[in-house]
């Protein structure tokens, strides 16, 4: 049975504006550079040992029509000046034979700070439930931030997020924020566009 697990993995975001619903939603994922892919969105797991490379080089290594695995947040309104956003947050233990988290949020009137920090409290929070480390789930970010850190058992967490303010003329505006995965199966791309050697 083929069981994919990523071996890499990089994160994107992106932003579109179009008088459609759907194509505002398209140039969000074309900004974002993902929008010449298949994508299947899958739930929250980092796995172990997973390589985070930077967009530029994870692009290299999607082909045009390619089944790839995301996790996506995404949000739209076609209100002006209403704010959207979208994020993922990521959570990494500090085995790294033990797998992370990713979270996703999307939603109005929450700025990039406040999205930021809520995507990657969600992904700390569930990571360290997993590793038996003991927090009050009530008190702020900053205080169980510092227990994370205190307990040496998660070593980063970090997040992608993309915010917009409505079109003023009533254009639908599209954010999206996705982590991309990668397989050794696949390398990059630009190898087979090199000329080969005639022998």
């Amino acid at each position: 049975m083929f069981a994919p697990v990523a071996s890499k993995m990089f994160f994107t975001r992106g932003v579109g504006r179009h008088r459609h619903n759907l194509e505002s939603f398209e140039a969000a994922l074309r900004d974002a550079g993902i929008a010449h892919l298949n994508l299947v969105r899958v739930s929250s797991i980092f796995p172990p040992q997973c390589k985070i490379v930077s967009r530029r080089v994870g692009v290299t290594y999607l082909r045009p029509g390619q089944i790839t695995f995301v996790v996506m947040a995404e949000a739209r309104t076609n209100e002006p000046n209403r704010l959207v956003s979208a994020g993922i947050g990521l959570a990494v233990p500090a085995d790294g034979d033990h797998f992370g988290y990713i979270a996703e949020h999307h939603g109005y009137g929450m700025n990039e700070r406040r999205t930021a920090d809520f995507v990657e409290d969600m992904a700390a929070s569930m990571l360290a439930s997993t590793q038996g480390i003991e927090f009050d789930p009530d008190a702020d970010y900053d205080k169980r931030r510092e227990i994370y850190r205190m307990s040496g058992k998660i070593v980063k967490t970090r997040a992608t997020v993309q915010t917009a303010e409505g079109d003023k003329k009533g254009l639908w505006t599209s954010v999206v924020a996705a982590a991309v995965m990668l397989f050794d199966e696949s390398g990059p791309a630009e190898a087979e566009k090199k000329p080969r050697k005639r022998r």
